[in-house]
């Protein structure tokens, strides 16, 4: 990879860390639009869980959401919200020293899949025959 392309990689993903960041800045402000606020958490609570629908481990689809589903819904999250509401949020969010952390959102994630688990436990657990 040539220097100027990668260092263009390097730029578009520390504005996308930054935009999560604002995306959760904006869920949290009362400005923004409904719609925009309930994606906005969304998306920000899932790249921001340390816990992932589809682990990394699984083969192609563990990266698909880090490389495609997360982008996108950041980009269709930002065009939701209010351009000067989201220059004000990505200013707040570079000022931030670390990113934020989101307990529930982790504990949402543990349970869908405590919950997926058990489905597949019910689903191949033999039935009795009486």
């Amino acid at each position: 990879m040539s220097k100027p392309l990668w260092s263009g990689v390097k730029a578009w993903a520390r504005d996308l860390k930054r935009d999560v960041v604002a995306l959760w800045i904006a869920a949290r402000d009362r400005r923004t639009p409904l719609l925009a606020k309930l994606l906005a958490a969304s998306v920000a609570a899932y790249a921001l869980s340390p816990i992932y629908f589809i682990p990394d481990f699984i083969p192609v689809l563990g990266y698909l959401d880090d490389l495609l589903i997360v982008p996108l819904g950041i980009l269709l999250t930002i065009r939701l919200v209010p351009p000067a509401l989201m220059a004000e949020f990505r200013i707040a969010a570079e000022a931030r020293a670390g990113r934020p952390v989101s307990r529930a959102a982790a504990a949402v994630v543990v349970a869908l899949w405590l919950a997926g688990l058990a489905a597949v436990a019910v689903w191949l657990w033999p039935a009795k025959t009486g």
